[in-house]
């Protein structure tokens, strides 16, 4: 890389985010991508020799991005010229995206051109009146800006007129980006992982893995090192993809930072996109023990489905049933389950968190909300990121309290078509949701710390008699995790669990 062009564009970075408006910066999901990040982005996409590469770098900020591929090119493919369209809507930000862009002509001696689109790249994509400018590219390259899109929103509504929703302002610029590419161009983007699975991602992660094929996935192993400077706590990866590709194999890497040395295995696709998977998840296993831990998941005979089981989120969202919640005892009142009544395996109740403990309907709607009295294994929704484990799971017992019971949102809960588990059945859920196995499996294709009802019946699981036969070895109270880890070995006949 030329080290000199990547300093540049590393003090303008540095200068732009100095000024930024943190309400503006907010707004718009500013989060302008460090140079050794931006190094790691430019190295992964394929390079022609010789001719003209299009590249688009939409929300482009300080031009880093830009700066980056310019380097590599320069360094790796002398005979290939460049053209750069960045967009780019923050004002402030311009000057220093102009002088990088500047710098990266004057590098290139009359390799690289650029032109500067200052516009909203939502706005100028689409409708009758999108940009031409904005469409037909070899490479787009991107760190899109991370903030939710309100269903309300004109950018939400902006996108679903491409035929695809997103949630997020990332996804909107990448589903936008998939399309500005030409057959066989490359998609390549540092992004939350948060995309790869759970249903709020569901209609874009289905519409971008119909638009472009995966050919690499890398991993941060830490949620801190990409976007020091800037604050950010967030899982990211960064991944390349080709409009038309072949679906052979993904090169899956992995690295503690953007300043480490990476790790590198190749996968068949059907490993990571399974094809019978209409979630579409994207399943990252990072290593052998990864892949082992994905074999002997799949290999499971239970699905919820022949379990005879469901799962479903808790039915009661508190700020609808404010009339209904109780924090002290009342005549009548139910008990009603948070989150913070999961503790060692078991949903105790009461507990002083800070939240109503009992539920008494007012009304026939109110009475819809319950659960009739019965076993019921629960999972917390959100695990906080201390936990060791992504999915922390628990039981109610009857014997707590008899009969009907209130579980909050913030909560999934195993039931059997509405009614509740037998008592080895819920704690045999329990012990084998609590395991490591189960957590590193999650871990493939979960990047974050919520955990979706659809994510939970997606899972394999033992079949009936082996979780009745696991719950009636488990204590009341979850143990170590190693003893946990032991039973469910013990129970699966020494299938393997990962320390």
């Amino acid at each position: 890389m030329q080290s000199k062009l990547l300093g540049l564009a590393e003090q303008n970075r540095l200068a732009a985010l100095s000024n930024l408006d943190r309400a503006t910066q907010t707004s718009l999901g500013q989060f302008f991508t460090p140079a050794r990040a931006a190094a790691l982005v430019a190295s992964m996409p394929r390079l022609p020799r010789t001719g003209t590469l299009r590249v688009l770098d939409p929300g482009a900020g300080s031009g880093m991005l830009s700066a980056a591929l310019v380097s590599r090119v320069l360094d790796e493919a002398p005979n290939l010229d460049v053209h750069l369209v960045a967009v780019e809507c923050d004002t402030s930000v311009i000057p220093h995206l102009t002088e990088t862009l500047e710098a990266c002509k004057a590098e290139g001696a009359g390799k690289i051109s650029f032109e500067i689109v200052e516009s909203d790249y939502i706005a100028a994509s689409t409708g009758m009146t999108a940009d031409a400018r904005l469409f037909g590219f070899d490479v787009v390259i991107q760190n899109p800006p991370y903030a939710k899109l309100a269903a309300s929103s004109a950018a939400r509504a902006a996108i679903r007129t491409t035929g695809t929703d997103a949630p997020n302002l990332y996804a909107a610029f990448l589903a936008l980006a998939a399309g500005a590419l030409n057959p066989g161009g490359q998609l390549v983007a540092i992004t939350p992982r948060s995309f790869c699975n759970g249903p709020y991602f569901g209609a874009f992660r289905s519409y971008l893995l119909d638009q472009i094929t995966l050919d690499r996935v890398h991993v941060f192993e830490s949620r801190s090192t990409v976007f020091a400077d800037t604050g950010v706590l967030q899982e990211n990866v960064i991944f390349t993809g080709t409009r038309g590709g072949v679906r052979g194999e993904v090169l899956i890497s992995v690295s503690n930072g953007h300043e480490d040395d990476c790790s590198l295995r190749r996968t068949p696709y059907s490993e990571v996109v399974h094809p019978d998977d209409l979630q579409q998840f994207i399943r990252i296993a990072t290593d052998d023990a990864d892949m082992d831990v994905a074999e002997k998941m799949l290999a499971m005979p239970g699905t919820l489905a022949s379990l005879g089981l469901t799962v479903s989120t808790g039915k009661v969202v508190d700020f609808r049933s404010r009339e209904c919640l109780h924090e002290s005892p009342v005549d009548r009142g139910l008990p009603l389950i948070y989150p913070g009544n999961v503790r060692d395996g078991l949903v105790t109740w009461p507990r002083e968190i800070r939240k109503p403990q009992w539920f008494l309907p007012v009304a026939s709607k109110d009475e819809n909300l319950l659960l009739p009295e019965g076993w019921y294994c629960v999972v917390k929704r959100f695990s906080a990121k201390e936990e060791r484990r992504r999915i922390v799971a628990a039981v109610w017992s009857p014997e707590t309290a008899p009969g009907p019971v209130a579980f909050e949102n913030h909560v999934n809960v195993f039931h059997e078509r509405g009614a509740g588990l037998d008592r080895d059945t819920a704690y045999g859920l329990s012990m084998w949701l609590n395991s490591s196995l189960v957590d590193r499996y999650f871990r493939t294709f979960s990047g974050h710390t919520q955990v979706n009802a659809t994510d939970l019946r997606t899972m394999r699981y033992p079949d009936t008699a082996t979780l009745r036969r696991l719950g009636g070895l488990a204590p009341e109270r979850l143990p170590a995790q190693d003893d946990v880890d032991a039973f469910v070995l013990d129970t699966l006949g020494g299938a393997g669990v990962p320390a």
